[in-house]
């Protein structure tokens, strides 16, 4: 296959990819939310000219070529924009073959047992659990996140006392249900206040501790996990990580009991089954980080349909425009459906989805294409 042109159609906050190939087949995909605009400039500046005309079987050598060429720039934005070439190429091989992209990579179509993911810390506790309440009666959820601490917060809370009183609301409120309950911590502590209350989450049932310390600080997560290994409660992490030597680092550290990389931070689905795969020879399941409704979620569907150290849950935002207004309207039909508590993987080709026309209209729009 060889692609001779790449289009971006962006915002500040999202964008989507369309590639077309030498023989006129096209494919859909995404760069990374956040300062999307940005990441588009990368895309064509520093992916194009090293795909444009060039034969694309081997997707992951591919993108070891491109990291090559270039080699001064490494990190999140190039990966970044990466991953909007890679995801679009997954697009069209499904269309090609008549397939979803989890059948490609070895999964089938179906259901994934989602959780509730909340993105909010300015929210009231009580408030929390009444959302949490409305969402299990509407949609089945039977688990839950929440955010303690501040987000890269060096020890501080959102405000005194906030942690203290939302854990033990949650686990008060659901404490004779059948849920399961999970905390984010977004790089909060250190490791002795995050290990105090890695012991307050177990001490109320909770069983899984995202990101407790500076996630670029592996050897302190690894301290954290080493402490928590006797109590019921998972130290997890790996978001934001998107270099695959650290991702090698992490996993043989052991500095965290599953990973979560982001697929749209890390570079796409290749990249993502690399460390997939990686986490699988180490005996750690992947429960990937996916925190709004652009495409990232439905990437992340399609990974945990196909891969075998698939992790209990697909996190699913609960967040809608008052939170993310850039995510209303971007399809013409939404993937995203939970019935049951469940999200489901259908049998369409490629990731099955058709952009908004009106969205399409609004953003800005750049081409790059092989030129002779």
């Amino acid at each position: 296959m060889k692609i001779t042109r790449i289009e971006t159609f962006c915002n500040r906050y999202v964008g989507f990819t369309r590639i077309t190939d030498d023989n006129g087949a096209t494919g859909w995909g995404q760069i990374s939310t956040y300062h999307s605009d940005i990441t588009a400039q990368v895309l064509h500046r520093q992916i194009a000219p090293w795909t444009l005309g060039r034969e694309i079987d081997d997707l992951d050598d591919h993108l070891n070529f491109i990291a090559e060429r270039e080699h001064k720039f490494p990190g999140s934005y190039m990966c970044r924009a990466m991953g909007g070439l890679d995801t679009a190429v997954w697009d069209l091989r499904g269309k090609l073959a008549g397939l979803p992209v989890t059948a490609l990579i070895g999964g089938t179509p179906g259901k994934i047992r989602a959780y509730a993911s909340s993105m909010k810390r300015d929210i009231p506790p009580a408030d929390e659990v009444e959302r949490f309440r409305r969402l299990r009666g509407e949609h089945g959820f039977d688990a839950f996140k929440f955010r303690i601490g501040a987000e890269v917060g060096r020890g501080h809370d959102e405000w005194e006392g906030r942690t203290e009183e939302i854990i033990a609301t949650v686990a008060h409120a659901f404490r004779s249900e059948d849920v399961a309950l999970l905390v984010d911590a977004n790089s909060c502590y250190a490791p002795a206040q995050a290990i105090a209350y890695g012991h307050m989450l177990a001490d109320h049932g909770i069983s899984h501790y995202e990101e407790p310390c500076p996630y670029w600080e592996l050897q302190q997560t690894r301290a954290v996990t080493e402490a928590l290994s006797d109590l019921d409660i998972d130290v997890t992490g790996g978001e934001q990580d998107c270099m695959i030597p650290v991702w090698r680092q992490m996993i043989d550290l052991r500095a965290v009991d599953i990973v979560q990389p982001d697929v749209m931070y890390l570079g796409g689905m290749a990249r993502t089954l690399r460390v997939a795969r990686m986490a699988a020879e180490a005996g750690l399941p992947v429960t990937p980080h996916c925190a709004n409704l652009s495409m990232v979620t439905l990437f992340t569907m399609h990974l945990l349909r196909a891969i075998p150290n698939a992790g209990k849950y697909l996190e699913f935002s609960i967040e809608g425009e008052d939170y993310y207004p850039w995510q209303s309207d971007l399809f013409v039909r939404s993937p995203y459906h939970i019935e049951d508590g469940m999200a489901e993987v259908t049998d369409a080709p490629g990731w099955g989805i058709e952009i908004q026309p009106d969205w399409l209209a609004r953003s800005t729009y750049q081409v790059s294409e092989q030129q002779g």
